[in-house]
């Protein structure tokens, strides 16, 4: 889940999925010589173009479908990514969009609404620690 906090304002950066079009974050499978957060930040690196400090702990799980017929359903962890540089170009750049969304934006546009609880819980939390 790449985010930013500029001028104290948190930020999140969606993607459009390849398949349907609809805003995600970045995911993928954990990479075989990679811990699940390193290949959470590979994924990021690959679909939106960013880089940045990613968080070991996740912040929370979704269940979506999986696999080319989506039959299977999965548990996604979400781990949170401190966007620190945004690429102009990247692997995947002519396949998907990327959009930086405020907290608001992203619970109309996410297409899952366990996903976007996630999301607000984790943007509330960070901005209680920033007022303590």
């Amino acid at each position: 889940m790449p985010y930013a906090v500029v001028d104290g304002r948190m930020a999140f950066l969606l993607v459009t999925s390849r398949r349907s079009g609809r805003w995600i974050f970045p995911k993928g499978a954990i990479e075989p010589d990679l811990t699940p957060w390193d290949s959470a930040a590979l994924e990021a690196y690959e679909e939106a173009g960013v880089l940045g400090e990613v968080e070991q702990e996740p912040i929370g799980s979704y269940r979506a479908a999986a696999g080319s017929g989506g039959y299977k359903l999965i548990d996604i962890d979400l781990y949170p990514l401190r966007v620190t540089q945004q690429l102009d170009s990247w692997k995947e750049k002519g396949q998907r969009l990327r959009h930086w969304v405020t907290v608001r934006e992203s619970r109309r546009l996410l297409a899952h609404r366990d996903l976007a609880d996630l999301v607000a819980g984790f943007h509330d939390a960070r901005a209680e620690k920033r007022r303590a």
